[in-house]
């Protein structure tokens, strides 16, 4: 039954330093489902707003590096649980950009949500897996201790518009980095929806900053960018992919490329007849603990023991 009443459309704004900016340009550009039927029009962020976006990362690092690992897990699973509180809207969203009925698109929201909790269950854990004392010889304890490597720009799967953005962004932040995130850049919906859910969990505000637009547009400025430290290419075709290559060895980023297979399969095959075929990954498999370990510095100290005596100890 219509009671003639109108539609409340949503307006999708960008999520930099905690605050929801339109385009620093005043752009936008239009979001169509996979039938072509108009949803929204996204922001079309501009190098302004991508070098805003590393202004605001880098203010937010300090705290959020400093921040113990335990209590980054508990601020992670907190998002975890909103996404939970948003689970209908999240099934809407990505219904609409991926073509996927509805029960599909439900058990991809359910795994993003899941995905998220796992690596929130990894902050206090991966120093132990990556860390540890190391055997010298001498009075000394030599340990090794991972840190986070700060800013990353991070170019989402194109395609996977949210399980693939929450397994490219939730490991970059879990060990203390902070992102600046391109959402897909034909389905940023769900990406522009996830900083609504990170404004309300207990996230500073920087730690995640979000970007709609063109992807090379976005990507160029931040893999030239001397302030960013790292860049995650999963969302570049190969040709892209090259050119941020060279540009992020300016200042000999921390660069991880996009997935290739190196395994003779029918996914390896798809990619070599469609060269600029992204997201070779399988979101839906187990994510291991290779995307923690991506933007992680290992720092080893030296401390002394205290002087061995001829008994061996001196304590």
């Amino acid at each position: 039954m219509s009671d003639g009443r109108l539609s409340v459309f949503k307006t999708y704004k960008l999520y930099v330093g905690g605050k929801f900016p339109r385009s620093e340009s005043g752009r936008v550009y239009e979001v169509t489902d996979s039938k072509g039927k108009w949803l929204a029009n996204a922001p079309q962020s501009s190098r302004k707003d991508a070098r805003d976006a590393v202004v605001a990362a880098r203010k937010a690092f300090g705290g959020w590096s400093g921040a113990t690992a335990y209590n980054r897990g508990q601020i992670l699973y907190r998002v975890a649980e909103m996404l939970e509180g948003r689970r209908e809207q999240f099934v809407r969203e990505v219904a609409d950009a991926e073509g996927l009925s509805k029960s599909k698109a439900a058990a991809v929201v359910d795994a993003a949500v899941d995905r998220w909790v796992w690596y929130a269950g990894w902050t206090d854990k991966i120093g132990q897996v990556v860390g540890g004392a190391n055997p010298v010889a001498g009075p000394f304890f030599n340990l090794s201790t991972p840190e986070p490597t700060g800013v990353v720009a991070v170019l989402a799967p194109q395609e996977s518009s949210f399980l693939g953005l929450v397994s490219v962004v939730a490991p970059v932040i879990a060990t203390g980095n902070t992102a600046v995130v391109i959402a897909s850049a034909e389905a940023p919906l769900p990406a522009l929806s996830l900083g609504e859910v990170l404004a309300t969990s207990d996230l500073p505000g920087g730690v995640v900053n979000i970007l709609s637009g063109r992807t090379a547009e976005l990507a160029a400025p931040l893999a030239s960018h001397q302030d960013v430290n790292g860049l995650d290419l999963t969302g570049a075709d190969a040709a892209l992919a090259k050119e941020l290559e060279i540009a992020a060895a300016d200042n000999l980023k921390r660069v991880r490329r996009p997935p290739v297979s190196h395994h003779h399969s029918e996914k390896e095959a798809h990619s070599a007849a469609h060269p600029q075929a992204v997201d070779t990954g399988d979101w839906s498999t187990d994510p291991g603990t290779h995307r923690l370990t991506a933007f992680l510095e290992t720092k080893t100290v030296w401390h002394p023991t205290g002087a061995l005596g001829a008994s061996g100890s001196s304590y």
